[in-house]
């Protein structure tokens, strides 16, 4: 019988060797559901334990070493000085700092979890100090704890609006002092960033999708859909606000950006509640399928794409749908300013003609911004002129899973039964019920996903009725505060560890929930992100046992259901702490935890 864990403590309690786990022979198909609440605090460990007691010991013997340490430096601190010189005091203090601030930069986006993800701005010169380098180091089972300050963000929509600012890193003088467009829109008020609709932003931000609407040849941007347009690709996304005006149009907007120290971009745009990752592609494929979106977004966004032979427009165009649309804003693209500047009409000229030849068709230019679509027929790649352009990927290159492979200066897609023009898709939201035909391409039954939907259906209802009564009820941590107005939602940012067919998904849409949801497919297990994908919801490839490429106290809700058994099934270099100490990391305060599996890895779980 599910049952969830004592509230107010955090995390997950783990006994046992949790390095057997992952080789554990389970025949016991019988299922069981653990939900648990994540705290503002958080530790693995019961109290009175014999880990406990071991910690007490090893805590013991540190600050034992840690006098010792400081006896030592005291009678050698005058020797020190009288061999050292002003000069190198100082050098070495200021390398002290630098090598302190990079430790806490790596510490907050998660480098202690599962496979150290290393976002180093040191040595470098093209780029690829973004890039996720990813090593095969020790790991430690630490935890990521929150903010002194941190502070519950607010219900949806108003926490769209309104953020606190003790809980991203950015501070008020980087929100006064930042020249980019959205920054300088934001509005700091005490401890609060607010983006209001009242605001210019909001107005610029309306009247820009507007026009970018139009350019297309639509009426406005509410007109999208009609026109086959439901998943969007936000390239540097600034704090989200593109995708926050689209949302209220039934349009997803995924924002990816690089890691930042400060003054996230991704960090940002999560904490209003609205999907982002980091990633970037300066020398690695995102991990998207190919022929994943309807449309590629790009303001200002810092991609020079005339650069490396134009090999950032063919992961571009290897990612966008046919007959999509990439639109791109930039100061390179003003015709106005090009007798002023040679170098600009030189740099523009390179993309516009490397455009043509991936066969992007020009639809319109105004101002700053000009828009492209990507071509419907393959025949256009055949019909250009020999070494006019890169050339067709072969099989062997062309993949479905490409799981952060090197650029290819090829172009992909084309050898997919996947590719079908947008405007001959059904659309949103009669997509995400694909026919029979459709579901072919994918080699899945309508039976099978008619069993995933229903699954789902009664599965999030048997969620809600657990949740429910702690939640708007009599949450501990919320007294006399009044339960939130229909549709009851408390959950907005939502990971699905292992989303097969996106049916969790679906259910939680059905429901009447506006949440969104990270669809994971876990490299582990079948691939069915294109299937996801082209339903019309997000989602992403991913390995568990490596960080996920997000910041901490990222998700309101994680759900896994199944995932234990498929990683259990591999030889996995992980072990289940390592799992679950990521997972820690991902919830925000106060977050919930779902695990739904066999009843034998769910018993260990509750040890």
């Amino acid at each position: 019988m599910p049952r969830p864990l004592h509230r107010g403590v955090s995390g997950i309690r783990v006994s046992g060797n949790s390095n057997d786990f992952w080789d554990a022979q389970v025949k016991d198909k019988t299922e069981k559901v653990l939900v648990t609440e994540s705290g503002l605090a958080s530790d693995p460990l019961s109290v009175g334990s014999p880990r406990s007691r071991h910690r007490l010991t090893m805590l013991c013997l540190k600050l034992s070493l840690v006098v010792i340490v400081i006896l030592a430096l005291t009678e050698s601190f005058w020797w020190a000085i009288s061999i050292s010189t002003s000069s190198r005091g100082h050098i070495f203090r200021g390398y002290r700092r630098l090598q302190e601030q990079l430790v806490s930069d790596l510490w907050d986006i998660g480098e202690l979890s599962l496979c150290p993800s290393r976002d180093l701005a040191l040595g470098y010169s093209d780029g690829n100090e973004y890039e996720r380098l990813c090593g095969h180091g020790s790991r430690q089972s630490c935890l990521v704890l929150p903010p002194v300050n941190y502070k519950i963000p607010l219900k949806w929509p108003t926490g769209r609006d309104v953020i606190w600012v003790a809980n991203v890193k950015i501070t008020g003088q980087e929100v006064f002092s930042s020249g980019s467009f959205t920054k300088r829109m934001m509005m700091l008020e005490e401890d609060q960033i607010s983006f209001r609709s009242a605001s210019l932003m909001f107005d610029g931000v309306e009247d820009y999708s507007h026009q970018i609407a139009e350019m297309i040849g639509l009426r406005n941007e509410s007109n999208f859909i009609q026109a086959g347009i439901r998943t969007i690709l936000d390239i540097g996304c600034g704090y989200g606000s593109f995708g926050a005006h689209l949302f209220s149009k039934q349009l997803l907007t995924m924002c990816i950006a690089n890691y930042e120290s400060s003054g996230s971009q991704v960090q940002l745009t999560l904490e209003r509640g609205l999907p982002a990752m980091i990633g970037s592609f300066n020398s690695k494929q995102l991990p998207y399928p190919s022929l994943s979106f309807d449309m590629l977004h790009c303001a200002r966004c810092g991609i020079e794409w005339d650069e490396k032979d134009g090999i950032f427009l063919i992961e571009a165009d290897r990612v966008l749908k046919p007959g999509g649309y990439f639109a791109w804003t930039s100061p390179l693209t003003n015709v106005h300013g090009f007798h002023r500047n040679k170098e600009m009409r030189k740099r523009w000229n390179s993309v516009r003609y490397f455009a043509e030849n991936i066969c992007w068709e020009l639809i319109s230019q105004q101002d700053e911004t000009v828009v492209w679509k990507k071509t419907t027929k393959k025949s256009c790649y055949n019909s250009r002129k020999p070494g006019s352009g890169p050339s067709i990927c072969s099989k062997g290159e062309d993949v479905e899973s490409p799981y952060y492979r090197p650029l290819q200066n090829c172009i992909s897609g084309t050898n997919s039964r996947r590719w079908i023009p947008i405007e001959e898709r059904v659309t949103w939201p009669s997509r995400f019920n694909l026919n029979k035909n459709e579901l072919a391409l994918y080699g899945i039954h309508p039976q099978e996903l008619n069993e995933d939907t229903a699954h789902y259906k009664t599965a999030i209802r048997s969620y809600l009725s657990l949740l429910s009564p702690l939640i708007f009820s009599d949450h501990p941590k919320r007294p006399g505060e009044e339960d939130p107005s229909p549709p009851y939602n408390m959950l907005r940012n939502v990971l699905d560890m292992n989303a097969r067919y996106g049916g969790f998904s679906a259910a939680l849409l059905e429901a009447g929930k506006s949440a969104w949801v990270m669809n994971v497919i876990p490299t582990s297990g079948p691939n069915y992100l294109p299937l996801i994908l082209d339903r019309g919801y997000i989602g992403v490839l991913h390995n568990w046992c490596e960080a996920f490429p997000t910041y901490p106290r990222t998700y309101d809700m994680v759900h896994a259901e199944g995932l234990l058994s498929l990683e259990t099934s591999q030889h996995r270099r992980c072990t289940m702490l390592d799992l679950f100490t990521e997972i820690d990391r991902l919830l925000r305060p106060e977050g919930w935890v779902i695990i739904h599996d066999t009843a034998p890895l769910i018993e260990k779980l509750e040890l």
